[in-house]
């Protein structure tokens, strides 16, 4: 397993990255390739032009090609978001046949399989399947794996992620005609907590938070099992454009203000500092206030963080959230936004890198909140493959022996015309003694005849 490479493909609304990796000796994730493009034909996460967006993925895919060796990149697992994300929860059942003295992984993967058989809305298509909580005969499971329990009925209840059929078509048509072949679709936030969260995290209670270009994405996981997902359509590209309207610059200039200056807490920013912003054409150079961006970043932040506390409390999961939130994304980069998210929320909030995954000689450059999501899909990827049973080999073909042909005489074809003479010849004629004996019974009726003084052939054949 150590030398099967996986390809991430993060699509962003902002970027894209793509990531070639495998797993080394050491059960660290060792980065072969990179390359990072921005976005076209991407909008809140979701595809809105298929040639723009497939040209930025072939860019990206080429960059980390060339750094990787020039390896042939030809199926990704690819990050899905956008606000066409859904989810439901579903219970489903089965009876474990007498057969089975347990639950065997047939019975489960039965179990798992019925539910990509429900009926959804119209136009909408499952993404992920999450087994929530296992039940044997009416007894609840305290693990969640149910392979190997006696039972004779097992129920389970589900987490399950939709999307939109024609936006995930978009996805596989911008990456098909980008050359590549998708290997599995998987929803960002679950990608990006492969990156940015352990096993601990996972059981005491952890709302993941990934604040990307166009949406922000929300994973909820207690007891080590995803309880709720969410995709919102706010997230780091409103707060570019409140710069942009409130300060009156040019978007790259307020995306710089924003990644550079940008401050979630005004109180912390002397209202005496201030940045010079060259002017456009010949007009002349802008001071903008740096007290005046932080409100304007804070504002627009506060109401993220107003929607990310609604989904958590929706979730029923808030006092069950003991790890707190895990913000990671380029969004959660600004300065001072733990802070503001623990006041909006209530919750302990850090920062997470995906930096615990990587091997030691990993670009600094790559241990950066913003590239968790691409990360992940490697992470998952890995994980995925070493899931997969190997599938066993065909056994060798048994050689065919031919066997020889029997001899069948063939018959001369019949003559009409000499059908009757080649009859003729072909009866048995009587043998000689048979004359022989015609000859004997003529003589004895000679002498018969002089000796009773009658003809012997008058005699009836019925007297004896």
């Amino acid at each position: 397993m150590a030398e099967k490479i996986i390809v991430g493909l993060d699509i962003g609304t902002t970027k894209i990255a793509c990531f070639i990796g495998k797993k080394n000796d050491e059960g660290k994730i060792e980065i072969l390739g990179y390359g990072r493009t921005p976005s076209s034909g991407i909008e809140r996460g979701q595809v809105i032009s298929i040639i723009g967006a497939a040209d930025s993925i072939k860019k990206a895919v080429k960059s980390a090609s060339e750094m990787a060796g020039g390896y042939e990149v030809k199926e990704v697992y690819v990050g899905i978001a956008g606000q066409h994300i859904k989810s439901i929860r579903s219970n489903g059942s089965i009876m474990v046949p007498p057969e089975h003295p347990y639950v065997l992984q047939e019975d489960l993967d039965n179990l798992i399989g019925q539910q990509y058989q429900l009926m959804l809305n119209p136009g909408e298509e499952i993404v992920h399947v999450f087994p929530q909580k296992y039940i044997a005969d009416d007894q609840e499971l305290l693990y969640t794996h149910p392979v190997g329990v006696p039972c004779a009925k097992l129920e389970c209840q589900f987490h399950i992620v939709t999307g939109d059929v024609k936006e995930i078509k978009k996805i596989y048509s911008a990456v098909i005609k980008a050359g590549l072949e998708v290997k599995q679709l998987v929803l960002e936030p679950i990608a990006s907590s492969r990156a940015v969260l352990n096993s601990m995290d996972t059981e005491a209670g952890v709302a993941l938070v990934d604040i990307g270009g166009g949406t922000t994405d929300i994973a909820i996981f207690q007891d080590k099992v995803i309880r709720h997902t969410a995709v919102l359509p706010l997230a780091g590209n409103v707060i570019t454009r409140d710069i942009q309207e409130g300060c009156t610059v040019l978007r790259h200039q307020a995306e710089t203000l924003k990644t550079r200056f940008g401050n979630c807490l005004p109180t912390d920013v002397s209202a005496d500092d201030y940045i010079s912003i060259p002017g456009y054409a010949n007009s002349a150079s802008r001071e903008i206030s740096m007290k005046t961006l932080a409100g304007i970043v804070k504002a627009r932040t506060v109401m993220i963080l107003d929607l990310v506390n609604h989904e958590i409390e929706m979730s029923e999961y808030k006092n069950k959230l003991i790890a707190g939130i895990m913000l990671t994304g380029g969004g959660s980069m600004l300065a001072n936004i733990e802070k503001l998210c623990e006041y909006t929320t209530g919750l302990n909030t850090i920062v997470g890198k995906p930096d615990a995954l990587l091997s030691n000689n990993t670009p600094q450059e790559l241990k950066n909140p913003m590239y968790s999501t691409g990360i992940g899909l490697l992470a998952y990827g890995i994980e995925a493959e070493e899931n997969t049973p190997e599938p066993e080999p065909e056994p060798e073909p048994i050689p065919e022996i031919t066997p020889e042909p029997e001899y069948i005489e063939e018959e001369e074809e019949e003559n009409p015309k000499s059908s009757k003479k080649e009859k003729k010849k072909k009866e048995p004629k009587e043998p000689k003694f048979k004359k022989a004996a015609v000859n004997v019974s003529d003589a004895v009726k000679e002498w018969l005849n002089k000796f009773m003084g009658e003809d012997i052939d008058t005699i009836d054949e019925s007297e004896d």
